[in-house]
């Protein structure tokens, strides 16, 4: 383990051999006041995170690599870590490409020179995870909302042929029925085509100033919807990693705000707003029904996608798996308005 010697390990010990060569990032650090401080750390580690092992060396952890919302929760399992507890969670950690997701084991052990050392082993599971879930997801719900989608078309065909000859009222209801599902099936269809892009893209993520992309967004639904109410609040200049599929992810969020909300002029608000440190958050707000609380669970993954239950269409999706590819993700909230905040949370270069 680099620089373990100099944390006052010593360097012949069997196991860091076998630590610095196996493919998990391991730290190794002491808990001071219930802090953990790198002592050293493995060849992995340097390449999955981003720091030389010299620079990390008496450093606390959790300042290199744990977001700012998510310290809390590296704190509690830092308390069970100082209880000699060994810990396994999912959890999420800010790399050198962005937020990745790890399968974390806290292994604590004593010293007779310090109170508690111990071990912090991460292992990579984010490409694995996202595989699993996006297959799952494209499975169910194309299947499901497309079939229904369809049923509909079928169903209130048959309906407007019974119609004629005779009061033309009901076949006219029934004509714009089957309008909608028709704008739905190709609205869900662009949507699926756009999320293919993204999964099989093999461009290279870069940066890219996000103010004209969104502009442009809010710019095109104020004239497809001159019903709808949008503002649009930019500072002058935001770069953050992406490239060209921001665009169509921030357009579904708008567009989503937009055709959910049953008001007859629906107010939206998209805003781009630094965070720091290096994040930035392009966020939509609205005044419209909230998104149900199963729905953001299942795109949040704290709920599995299930025949009936798995939300109901693929933009939120997109938006979502659009981030991730950037190293950054989708958050819910509640707007100022009573409505849903939504925000893409990206990493500024």
């Amino acid at each position: 383990m680099e620089d373990a010697s100099d944390a006052g390990t010593d360097g012949d010990h069997p196991y860091e051999h076998l630590v610095e060569h196996v493919q998990d990032a391991v730290v190794e650090f002491e808990l001071i006041e219930g802090t953990p401080v790198v002592r050293g750390v493995n060849r992995a580690f340097v390449d999955v995170f981003g720091y030389e092992a010299g620079t990390v060396r008496g450093e606390p952890l959790n300042d290199l690599i744990v977001p700012e919302w998510l310290v809390e929760e590296a704190k509690q399992l830092d308390q069970q870590t100082g209880t000699g507890a060994i810990n396994y969670q999912r959890v999420k950690r800010e790399t050198a490409t962005g937020l990745r997701e790890f399968l974390y084991r806290g292994i604590p052990y004593e010293r007779e020179d310090r109170d508690v050392d111990g071990f912090a082993v991460y292992t990579d599971i984010t490409d694995l995870i996202r595989q699993q879930h996006r297959l799952q997801v494209l499975n169910r719900v194309l299947r499901h909302n497309l079939r229904n989608e369809a049923n509909l078309i079928s169903g209130h065909t048959a309906r407007l042929l019974d119609q004629f000859p005779g009061d033309s009222g009901d076949a006219i209801g029934a004509a714009a029925t089957i309008e909608r599902a028709a704008a739905d099936l190709e609205s869900l269809a662009r949507e699926a085509g756009e999320i293919g892009a993204v999964l099989s893209s093999s461009s290279q993520v870069d940066v890219v100033d996000s103010v004209p992309l969104v502009h442009g967004v809010v710019e095109a639904h104020r004239r497809e919807s001159p019903r709808a109410e949008i503002r649009g609040e930019f500072p002058d200049e935001m770069v953050v990693r992406g490239n060209g599929h921001l665009r169509s992810a921030i357009n579904s969020l708008v567009e989503n705000a937009i055709e959910h909300n049953p008001t007859e002029e629906p107010f939206v608000r998209v805003s781009i707003r630094p965070l720091d440190p290096g994040w930035a958050a392009i966020r939509v707000d609205d005044d419209g029904p909230r998104i149900p609380a199963d729905e953001r669970d299942i795109l949040t993954g704290d709920l599995e996608a299930t025949q009936t239950q798995h939300g109901s269409g693929l933009g939120l999706w997109l938006a979502k798996w659009t981030a991730e590819s950037y190293g950054g993700e989708l958050r819910f909230a509640e707007s100022a308005y009573g409505g849903n905040s939504v925000s893409l949370r990206l990493p500024r270069p």
